[in-house]
């Protein structure tokens, strides 16, 4: 992969990331299940003893088959951006529902470089967002039994997937009143009127069971077909006129499917949906602190991909990933540049650079541990503001310049420590990736074309240096490296020196701030 985008210009790569096919999750994930269950059935299990259907663990096996196999890089780190934006998490009510999580995860992927009105009405639409922010079986008001439509959805579709809670000019800054106020988007009415538009919706498709044989509103979450979009059940959407933002009104007498597309095509043409949407991904992706011209710029670009369309991802993408603040080595010495890559980054980065050995040809993996110790993986997020704050501040210097840090919020001692520590099983135990499965599934890390290198320590160095902090190791960190390595000796550890020169590199290179921040 650095060979082939290192022999390309940049934006031609970008467009040829754009024109592959999206490799997929839920029929990955399902044959993942299927394959586990024979494995278990072979290995003298019980069939009724194993899930019924795919369950969280399979959910993260596809996943990290996925994200280690697949061609469409690009596409699928868009994907795992917008998961920490437009949240749901399997530690709340969707932790059975593997084929669910699967399914929303398709969405991200599909629309990834799609177009964001799009995306947002298919996430607002799916059962597992219904689920997850309380749509499903949102009923219309019955004032008289004190039933009034669930303001979950309708608060955070506003708040945190596409205007944000104050308005904002192009380049991402606050618009304030005449006290130097800033002025709110939206109020308690707004969400109220907000949540009228949100009701009726229930499962789509069923699968089979012995209580039900058509979908309907009330439908359980259990017998629920969470691949399907949700449907409209017209008696229970609440009718009448929807007084929205800015004086827009949906009319009376539309059916409840037009009311939601409608209210998401008002959201997706504010004004504010270009800023804010480019501020989140420029921090997941390149740095915590743009700039306001940089915001300025990819809001441009969402605003109008050049030829008359508004929110095109793949224009979005390749106006983050071009400019000169994403791009250019001036500003490497900046004091605002680059961000803190989050853990779950930093794993998945090792695991797709490295080497790695695969009993079965499968790279599954089920990162308990690693959730353990450090809080994170894909769709494991502890509620709908995903695991940081985009404006998390950290005391010390970063708070003093009033700059922003998101990832410090999970950034502490106990998964500091847990980090170093499943470092250390990675690298020293040779262990990447592991499952809950009756078979020897794990994925080993294979170091044999390092060995030779590590004669040289500077040889060694420069390799990692490459693949892991991208050319840019600081004089410093390379000395500690160096003066440890030189430490390991073949009169310390005979024939097995050059082996632990290697592991002793790896872990240094890992648990440094050269590696954890994105410059």
């Amino acid at each position: 992969m650095i060979r082939q985008v290192a022999e390309v210009d940049f934006e031609e790569w970008i467009d040829d990331q754009s024109e592959l096919p999206p490799t997929l999750l839920l029929d990955t994930v399902r044959d993942i299940f299927e394959r586990a269950r024979q494995w278990f059935i072979d290995d003298g299990g019980n069939p009724g003893d194993y899930a019924y259907w795919p369950y969280t663990q399979h959910f993260l096996y596809g996943w990290w088959q996925v994200n280690m196999t697949a061609d469409d890089v690009l596409r699928q780190r868009v994907a795992l951006a917008l998961s920490e934006i437009l949240v749901i998490s399997y530690s709340d009510a969707l932790d059975d529902f593997g084929e669910g999580q699967a399914s929303y995860y398709d969405v991200l992927i599909d629309n990834a470089l799609g177009n964001y009105e799009n995306m947002l009405l298919q996430v607002a639409l799916h059962p597992a967002m219904g689920i997850y922010l309380s749509h499903f079986n949102n009923p219309k008001a019955v004032p008289e039994e004190n039933i009034h439509p669930d303001e979950n959805f309708a608060r955070e579709v506003m708040q945190l997937f596409s205007i944000g809670l104050y308005k904002l000019n192009p380049d991402g800054t606050l618009q304030t009143d005449g006290n130097g106020t800033p002025v709110p988007t939206y109020d308690i009415y707004d969400i109220k009127e907000f949540a009228k538009v949100f009701t009726g919706l229930s499962a789509g498709a069923i699968i089979e069971n012995e209580w039900q044989d058509e979908p309907e509103f009330g439908t359980s979450k259990w017998i629920t077909d969470m691949t399907v979009p949700m449907a409209m059940y017209e008696e229970w959407h609440e009718q009448g006129e929807k007084h929205l933002l800015n004086g827009f009104v949906i009319p009376a007498g539309q059916a409840g499917m037009a009311d939601i597309e409608a209210t998401i095509h008002h959201l997706f043409m504010h004004p504010n949906v270009g800023p804010f949407v480019a501020r989140r991904l420029i921090q997941n992706m390149v740095k915590s602190n743009p700039t306001p011209a940089y915001i300025a710029r990819v809001t441009a670009a969402f605003n109008n991909n050049g030829q008359g369309e508004r929110g095109d991802m793949s224009a979005v993408v390749k106006a983050i990933l071009l400019d000169p603040e994403a791009r250019e080595c001036t500003w490497i010495n900046n004091p605002q540049q680059g961000k803190l890559r989050e853990p779950m980054m930093r794993y998945f980065h090792f695991c797709r650079a490295m080497d790695k050995n695969s009993p079965y040809g499968v790279y599954w993996n089920i990162g308990y541990d690693f959730w353990r110790k450090t809080g994170q993986l894909p769709l494991a997020s502890p509620s709908v503001f995903n695991f940081f704050l985009p404006d998390y501040q950290p005391v010390g210097p970063i708070a003093d310049q009033d700059l922003f840090g998101p990832e410090f919020q999970i950034h502490n001692s106990l998964t500091s420590l847990g980090y170093i520590n499943v470092v250390d099983d990675w690298v020293m135990w040779g262990v990447l990736m592991d499952t809950w499965e009756s078979v020897g599934t794990a994925v080993t890390l294979d170091i044999s074309q390092l060995i030779p290198l590590a004669k040289d320590p500077e040889v060694l160095i420069n390799k990692l240096d490459v693949l892991l902090t991208h050319g840019n190791l600081s004089a410093e960190t390379r000395f500690i490296i160096h003066t440890a390595l030189d430490q390991i000796t073949h009169d310390v550890l005979w024939s097995y020196y050059l082996e632990y020169r290697v592991k002793m590199a790896l872990y240094l290179f890992m648990i440094s701030p050269d590696y954890a921040v994105l410059k």
